[in-house]
């Protein structure tokens, strides 16, 4: 197999199914698109020579198959590797995890443009009222599914696809030096939210992250 991704730096996109495919375990090669180019039209050139049908990333090439849009291929990843456990076996976890995927996959739109994605940033950041909303909604969120199906990940024991969905939030809400107990947190979604960036899985993500942009800086 093999996944078309953006920097790891900046590309929330692209984290999320290479988290998924990390925890499946199956062999793949990794094709980086660079997204911070001169043009829109010079990533999209890039993408589509890649095999991108849309001129965008991330892609999972299969064989013969290839599926664009993350949320399309972590599932796609769940049916073709059902003993990785990418999704649970009980329904009402499994719905409510693809409740929750589905609305980071749409939503919080204020967080996402005040809030990118930067693993070398470490500077606190004055969020406006809309993105602190947002803030407040996944801080319930997590709440309620860890306290429903009892953590350590939002639901359960297992990591899924949800948690993989949720993991570059995690990592701005450490970026951006948002403290999540001004935002209605008892403690545990803090707590949920460093767990996520202590998996093998993500630490694995992030060396690379600085690797490339060691090298793409000389």
């Amino acid at each position: 197999m093999e996944l078309l991704i953006g920097d790891k730096v900046w590309s929330t996109w692209s984290m999320r199914p290479w988290l998924a495919l990390k925890h499946v375990g199956a062999p793949f090669t990794e094709t980086l698109i660079r997204l911070r180019r001169e043009t829109s039209d010079e990533v999209r050139v890039a993408a589509t020579a890649a095999g991108s049908p849309t001129g965008q990333v991330p892609v999972l090439k299969d064989g013969a198959v290839t599926v664009w849009d993350s949320l399309a291929i972590c599932e796609y990843l769940a049916e073709r590797f059902p003993a990785a456990g990418l999704w649970p076996a009980d329904p009402v976890a499994r719905a409510l995890g693809r409740a929750a995927a589905a609305e980071m996959h749409a939503g919080y739109a204020s967080l996402r443009g005040e809030c990118p994605m930067d693993l070398t940033r470490r500077e606190a950041a004055r969020l406006t009222p809309a993105t602190e909303d947002n803030v407040r909604r996944i801080v319930a969120l997590w709440r309620d599914l860890l306290t429903k199906f009892g953590g350590p990940f939002l639901l359960g024991t297992g990591w899924s696809i949800a948690d993989a969905f949720f993991t570059p939030v995690a990592t701005r809400f450490r970026s951006y030096g948002v403290h999540l107990s001004d935002f209605g947190d008892d403690g545990s979604a803090g707590a949920y939210a460093s767990r996520l960036l202590e998996t093998p899985g993500y630490l694995e993500w992030e060396r690379g992250a600085l690797t490339d942009e060691r090298v793409r800086d000389r």
